[in-house]
């Protein structure tokens, strides 16, 4: 007899073939039942929705559902019928249950009740199996997918740049070692300092903590193109905002001044929000379902003023606000928040923006996204483009409303006299930066790019509220557990 191929449950729940076999194959959510009948939810991980299974003692033995559990895999083939209960139209007559893999309910730690988002962390390689987190990563792949087709509708490249790397594209220092080196017999050069020439590379190197630099580099040859990989920090924070590994999306383009970077950085965020809206439906439905029920457990003055849905809608349908830094650093000054003492940071010119002060400018003050622009340089990174001012750089950071920065990027300096004295200037080692000043020797134009913390914009998106609940399996300090 030909056996019966499997249907996925997100086609079995959109079909009105009443009448026809099926099969389905997929984990227990629930099973309920009276004497002579059981119901069982079904889920396979293509949709939020279960399919339930009636599972009649007459057809299926009782030995059988004897080992079905929460948690439990089945194939299960029966009849397409018209549903008798609310909430879907379909359900599934079995008519033969295999049980594919069982789990013990005295050790399953996934049982049909709420638990904590902190307790689902340490069962990650379980907590695909909620609807939750089923919803955040279905709608991680939505968005990775969107991405690289707004961008290659565009007319970019895709261009993988390394993840070990001699340079340190943000200055910052806080960086992750590659070495072979033996920890325990460390080589020491003539100074008593550990000598890198006996190292696999012959260098100092570390894990990346971003692809922009090797971008430039081919943007100035092939116009526009973005990378999109894992970027590393070895920044000590342990907070809700904070990874040590992530993923950016980093755009170059050639030719492109600050105002045509704020244009695509706008236009590329509408893009890849209204592509949730359009595509991850139900999933998006479930989350604010689920943030509404939170919601109601906060305090009325730390409510979101808007459900999930309505704050991304809030994004495509607003042109972000755009001024420079310093104008909003006046907003802020002027603010009644400001004046009756309510933020955290004090504001003064030259301050490195805080969450609080973005999300003042983007939730209370325009009620709109924002894109500041003219920051000073002292605040940001050695390759932004200087203004006339000599105080400030064309840098651009866009602020979205419950995250504060989701993008942070610049006009890039292209002036090979103006960037070696910043290098200088900021103590970078030109040896080590040689081939990014080589480029602004040879046939230099204007060009500009930004960041997008893809994690970020899971956050948005979801509206999830701990960076490590929209990455599969979070890297924070004292954590690599998986």
């Amino acid at each position: 007899m030909e056996t019966l191929k499997r249907t996925k449950i997100v086609n079995v729940l959109k079909s009105d073939d009443f009448g026809s076999k099926v099969c389905v194959k997929g984990w227990v959510r629930t099973k309920r039942g009276s004497k002579n009948v059981a119901f069982i939810a079904l889920n396979d991980g293509s949709t939020i929705n279960n399919i339930q299974i009636v599972a009649d003692l007459e057809q299926i033995n009782e030995s059988i559902l004897s080992r079905i559990h929460t948690g439990a895999s089945l194939s299960v083939t029966g009849t397409l019928i018209a549903s008798q209960g609310s909430g879907q139209k379909v359900e599934i007559a079995a008519s033969a249950i295999e049980v594919l893999g069982e789990a013990n309910p005295d050790e399953y730690p996934l049982q049909p009740k709420k638990h904590s988002l902190e307790f689902l962390r340490e069962k990650a390689h379980l907590r695909f199996r909620t609807s939750t987190f089923s919803a955040v990563f279905r709608i991680r792949h939505a968005m990775a997918f969107a991405i690289h087709q707004f961008f290659n509708g565009k007319g970019f490249y895709y261009m993988h740049s390394p993840i070990i790397t001699g340079s340190d594209a943000e200055g910052a220092g806080e960086m992750f070692q590659v070495t072979t080196l033996d920890l325990d017999k460390l080589p020491r050069n003539e100074e008593g300092k550990v000598d890198y020439s006996k190292d696999f590379f012959g260098k100092l190197t570390n894990l990346t903590v971003s692809g922009q630099l090797e971008g430039e580099l081919a943007a100035l040859a092939l116009g526009e193109v973005y990378t999109f990989g894992p970027t590393f920090r070895a920044e000590n924070s342990n907070t809700s905002r904070h990874l040590a590994e992530f993923w950016m999306i980093e755009p170059e383009m050639a030719f492109y001044d600050i105002t045509d970077n704020m244009d695509l950085a706008e236009e590329m965020l509408k893009y890849l929000v209204q592509y949730a809206l359009d595509n991850c439906h139900d999933d998006l439905e479930f989350l604010q379902s689920r943030l509404l029920e939170e919601e109601k457990q906060k305090p009325q003055n730390e409510r979101s003023d808007l459900p999930l849905i309505e704050k991304l809608e809030f994004v495509t349908k607003n042109d972000f606000v755009r001024l420079s830094y310093t104008e909003a650093i006046e907003v802020l000054k002027n603010s009644k928040a400001n004046q009756k003492g309510q933020f955290q940071y004090p504001v003064s010119w030259g301050i490195d923006l805080q969450s609080e002060h973005e999300r003042f400018l983007v939730e209370k003050h325009y009620k709109k996204p924002v894109i500041l622009t003219d920051y000073p340089k002292e605040i940001k990174a050695f390759y932004m483009k200087q203004n006339e001012d000599g105080k400030t750089v064309r840098a651009m950071d866009v602020l979205f409303p419950g995250i504060g920065e989701i993008i942070g990027g610049s006009q890039r300096e292209e002036s090979y006299e103006k960037l070696k004295a910043r290098i200088d200037e900021m103590g970078i080692p030109e040896k080590d930066m040689w081939w990014f000043l080589e480029t602004r020797k040879f046939g230099t134009v204007p060009h500009s790019g930004y960041g997008l913390g893809f994690e970020r914009l899971m956050l948005f998106v979801t509206g999830m509220g701990n960076i490590r609940d929209v990455i599969p399996f979070a890297r924070t300090p004292k954590n690599a557990e998986y």
